[in-house]
């Protein structure tokens, strides 16, 4: 229906300027919360890594404690042998060592896991904050020279 009073509708490609404002701006914090919700994620995976390299310790640790027992009651059936001329203190010492390999073995496990999680920075979320400043200033895509000058901290600036 067209006639004297009746203007037509904008077509769609005829935004006016605050509608396109406003659409940038939804976009852009669709953008941002995009970036904190990868954030999270990086995060939540590094302390779950954390976790299971301190866990992992703990049992070292326990394992190491069992081993002095050992130790220690092998010392005694030692001495005993010595005294009672009894053979039952070598299976004790075998019994230790057992312990002591599977701490170390435990032990560099933990380690090697705690080291891998450590500092839980969201590496992935920075390069991504990296690339799309670079985009929105007009510089093109983040090369190695170039992520140089961006002001987003790094893993060695974040405090630990």
């Amino acid at each position: 229906m067209t006639g004297p009073g009746v203007t037509p509708p904008k077509p769609s490609d005829d935004k006016s300027v605050s509608e396109l404002i406003l659409d940038v701006s939804e976009k852009a914090s669709t953008l941002v919360r995009e970036e904190i919700e990868l954030a999270k994620t990086e995060i939540s995976e590094k302390v779950g890594k954390i976790l299971r390299g301190s866990v992992v310790g703990v049992v070292a640790g326990i394992f190491a404690f069992l081993a002095l027992i050992l130790v220690m009651e092998g010392v005694a059936w030692l001495l005993a042998e010595e005294v009672f001329d009894g053979n039952a203190w070598p299976g004790f010492f075998v019994e230790a060592a057992l312990f002591l390999i599977v701490a170390a073995l435990a032990g560099l496990f933990a380690y090697r896991s705690v080291q891998a999680g450590a500092p839980p920075v969201p590496e992935q979320a920075i390069e991504e904050a990296k690339q799309i400043k670079s985009t929105l200033e007009g510089e093109g895509p983040v090369t190695a020279e170039s992520a140089a000058q961006v002001d987003v901290p790094t893993q060695a600036e974040v405090p630990k």
